[in-house]
């Protein structure tokens, strides 16, 4: 069972959550709870994804997320977010988010991208625009992320670039024939080389390095 800990200020979005995720025979949801309950909730219910609101009245969804991303064995944290351009994602994906979802996701998707979620992939709506994509990557110069990525061997790349395309670790697996424990050494070796804490932190900085242009160029070539 996937465990699910929904954090949002809301009940009715809290209530309506639990239904669509629990109508699914594999997921369970361990808690739904407003923000100012959110780290004490991950600590006693031990979720593998947490569903964290980004703007809360109570608390800033930030602020949970870091306490979230320093607690021990830490949960998969995906935003929540009624806007497709917000001006809190970037900042959410620099502290270690694993994506966001936008609140009106069709709720037959919802299951999908919470197993993506806890088999390690990156989840972003697909409404979110690419402005606030191009402002992730303009923060910083693209020769240092080339320099980054240049620590890292041919075969890390190649994971990298299918990290880039949303793949959980035993979809990757599959596509380059590897056990699914030898993906997860490479994805960790890969995020100590980068200098990122997430899988979409080390997406986007692949594609601010040109790395993923390179490895579509060469596909098609």
């Amino acid at each position: 069972m996937i465990r699910v800990l929904v954090v949002d200020d809301e009940a009715l979005v809290r209530t309506g959550f639990r239904h669509i995720l629990e109508a699914a025979d594999d997921i369970e949801v361990v808690a739904a709870v407003p923000g100012g309950q959110a780290v004490r909730a991950v600590r006693e219910s031990r979720p593998d994804v947490v569903l964290l609101d980004i703007r809360m009245p109570d608390v800033d969804g930030l602020t949970v997320l870091a306490e979230v991303r320093m607690l021990p064995d830490s949960p998969v944290v995906a935003m929540l977010t009624t806007f497709d351009m917000d001006e809190y994602v970037a900042a959410a994906l620099r502290s270690g988010a694993a994506g966001f979802l936008l609140k009106d996701t069709d709720p037959d998707q919802l299951p999908y991208l919470v197993r993506d979620l806890a088999a390690g992939g990156a989840v972003l709506s697909s409404k979110v625009t690419r402005t606030v994509v191009d402002s992730y990557l303009a923060d910083g110069p693209r020769e240092e992320a080339g320099r980054l990525v240049s620590r890292l061997s041919e075969r890390e790349r190649a994971v990298l670039v299918l990290v880039a395309e949303g793949l959980p670790n035993a979809d990757i697996g599959v596509r380059m024939h590897l056990s699914t424990g030898t993906v997860k050494d490479h994805v960790s070796a890969l995020f100590t080389k980068l200098e990122v804490g997430s899988r979409v932190q080390a997406a986007l900085l692949a594609e601010r390095a040109g790395l993923l242009a390179a490895f579509r160029d060469r596909g098609s070539g």
